[in-house]
């Protein structure tokens, strides 16, 4: 359309001819129609969308601890104390100790001697351990009751505890010393090696023996029997020939490592020999008089003679 008029036409024409394009023309130009079904569609799936966040959310609270994590902040939540760790359920508390519980106390300090090797074969005749510790006991306090501390001759021969027991056996009195009772025999390692020999007689400690050093003194023999068990195995010297029959008899001493067993014989009847920590302990019962001191024989591992008493120079092989 022009913006002149079209020759020949008359005022009243031009106007109404305008109005019919322009009339036209509205009817050709309209808007597009809304689409309803595509906004609805758009809707659903935005609920869904929401819905689904809002679920995935939710399951994400119930997984995390109280407390633990803030929903929607992504911070972590914490205590005055710091941030709380996450737990496990297949975590366990460690254990935790008794508030009344105590730790053990200490073992209390020996005051008992150290038992034989063999009880069977050197607590004789009836005398028990207790008896024969009781002993030992008595016959140190004798040893103390009998010395001042300023005597030279002195010796502190410690505790009980400080000894091993390696005999008991009865005692048979003569005629030098009368009245029965029993021998304790018993040693020490530490601090001074010791040895001693006492007998008890209604209830009281007399006559002890003792002897401290190396029970070798120096030998080289693998045996050496103690020069003072004669008090063990032999009665006085005024009873000779008079002896009080039967009569237990012993004898103590050393033995080396290259000894691996002994035999005795006294008064013509085999004894009984028991190795105990380096010393020896032989012992019997004689039935008849002697004049001859016990016959003592030492063997190796292999069995082969190490030792005879017999060969023995330093051995006092007769009776006095």
């Amino acid at each position: 359309m022009s913006g002149e008029k079209q020759a020949g036409a008359t005022e009243p024409e031009f106007e109404a001819r305008v109005r019919a394009l322009l009339a036209g023309d509205a009817a050709l130009v309209r808007p597009s129609p809304v689409p309803y079904p595509e906004i609805r569609r758009r809707g659903v799936l935005e609920r869904r969308r929401r819905l689904a966040v809002g679920g995935a959310a939710l399951a994400a609270l119930a997984a995390v601890p109280v407390g633990a994590y803030a929903l929607g902040g992504g911070s972590t939540a914490t205590s005055p104390a710091g941030p709380s760790p996450t737990v496990l359920a297949s975590e366990r508390p460690a254990p935790t100790r008794s508030a009344t519980a105590s730790p053990p106390a200490p073992s209390a300090t020996p005051t008992a001697p150290a038992r034989p090797a063999s009880a069977a074969h050197q607590l004789l005749d009836g005398i028990t351990f207790d008896q024969a510790a009781e002993g030992l006991g008595k016959c140190l306090d004798y040893n103390k009751a009998h010395h001042l501390p300023k005597d030279p001759a002195y010796i502190d021969l410690g505790r009980p505890a400080d000894y091993r027991i390696i005999l008991a056996m009865r005692s048979t009195g003569d005629s030098n010393a009368p009245g029965d009772g029993y021998f304790v025999v018993a040693v020490r390692e530490k601090p001074v090696p010791a040895r001693l020999i006492c007998t008890v007689k209604d209830g009281r400690a007399e006559g002890l023996n003792t002897s401290s050093g190396d029970p070798f003194g120096g030998t080289g023999t693998p045996v050496v029997p103690d020069i003072n068990s004669g008090k063990l195995y032999q009665q006085s010297v005024i009873d000779k020939g008079n002896w009080k029959l039967p009569f237990r008899w012993g004898i103590i001493g050393g033995y080396r490592a290259s000894v691996a067993t002994m035999t005795v014989s006294y008064g013509g009847g085999a004894g009984e020999v028991v190795l105990d920590h380096g010393w020896f302990v032989a012992t019997g019962t004689l039935h008849k008089q002697v004049t001859a001191a016990p016959h003592l024989k030492g063997y190796d591992a292999t069995g082969k003679l190490a030792y005879d008493s017999d060969r023995d120079a330093s051995y006092e092989k007769t009776l006095p």
